[in-house]
């Protein structure tokens, strides 16, 4: 008796303190957040289904089942920015003997389940390529010979679930910061080259269907890239004439937007330390911005957003991911 009353004291504690947190932050929007109705237990563990509608994607297509906090946050700022949209992270990892509650070590992904808005599903690769032309290559493919495998399989799942499924394809380590306002579209990094890290499309659009079918033909597990920024630049310059985006406005390529660099990469890869500098109250270079891609594949250094350090990230971190914030970063100081 005495060990369930300690039992019942320490739950209620934690209820309690979840309670005070939500209430402090001020996060009352139930359209994404639900922190304590939402616990994932041993009788009620995540189901193996696929996506059932249209929504935001992130991918994990490692067996990782601890992402760090600027995954969470790239998750999180898209739940609050897509409120009426559902947020899936697909997980290669994830099993039905995986089990997320107060108890389990899955802090990071106990805050994403904690977002009624945001659904983490398996993510099956030959469940996904079927019916599109992913599958025979799949099939024929050894994973084991090939250099990129995790990048070039990447690539290969954005395409068929958007395709699939219809709407925005992010990398996790890319920020929400407001709505992209059209559906279909592809993202420049600069100029002449398009971006892979975000893209939108309606479900089955036939832009991605040619994607696919380029990818298969074209396939060169050699080359980072081949099957992602570069295909997405070739298939569109095949199209229309890439523009030099002299105006601030986007452009249009036939019946898909493409929108200026400044959407996504105010801040370009050679300059991604900028991400981790003082932060001095003058940033209006997010002004045109609909998200930031935090160029994590240049990060050699392992930076991280930490407490008290004042940086850009730590700021964006704070409005755009405040539940992240504090569970995986404040909490938990390197």
């Amino acid at each position: 008796m005495n060990m369930w009353l300690k039992s019942l004291a320490l739950i209620l504690m934690l209820l309690c303190s979840s309670f005070i947190y939500w209430r402090t932050i001020g996060i009352h929007n139930r359209h994404y957040l639900q922190a304590t109705s939402m616990i994932i237990t041993d009788s009620q563990p995540i189901m193996l289904e696929t996506p059932k509608e249209s929504g935001i994607f992130f991918i994990e297509t490692t067996d990782r089942m601890f992402p760090p906090a600027l995954v969470t946050c790239s998750v999180e700022s898209a739940a609050r920015t897509y409120p009426n949209k559902t947020v899936y992270f697909l997980m290669k990892g994830l099993t039905n003997e995986i089990s997320i509650n107060l108890n389990s070590n899955y802090t990071a992904l106990f805050v994403l389940a904690s977002m009624n808005n945001v659904k983490i599903l398996p993510l099956s690769f030959e469940e996904l390529f079927k019916n599109t032309p992913l599958s025979s290559w799949y099939q024929k493919i050894d994973p084991s010979k090939q250099i990129y495998w995790t990048h070039h399989v990447s690539d290969a799942c954005r395409a068929a679930l958007v395709w699939k499924y219809g709407g925005i394809y992010m990398d996790t380590d890319v920020l929400s910061l407001r709505p992209v306002p059209v559906e279909d579209f592809l993202v420049a990094e600069h100029p002449q080259s398009c971006s892979s890290a975000v893209l939108g499309f309606r479900r089955h659009h036939p832009f991605l269907w040619d994607c696919m079918v380029d990818y298969v033909t074209n396939y060169n597990g050699d080359i980072w890239g081949q099957q992602g920024p570069m295909l997405y630049t070739r298939m569109a310059a095949k199209l229309c004439k890439m523009p030099d985006f002299a105006n601030v406005g986007d452009a249009m390529c036939q019946n898909f937007s493409y929108l200026q660099p400044k959407r996504f990469y105010p801040i370009l890869y050679p300059s991604w330390k900028r991400y981790y500098e003082k932060w001095d109250n003058t940033e209006s270079v997010f002004n045109l911005s609909y998200g930031l891609h935090f160029w994590n594949y240049m990060n050699r250094e392992h930076k991280e957003v930490t407490a008290g350090s004042n940086t850009v990230a730590e700021h964006l971190f704070k409005n755009n991911c405040p539940v992240t914030y504090y569970s995986l970063v404040q909490r938990n100081p390197s």
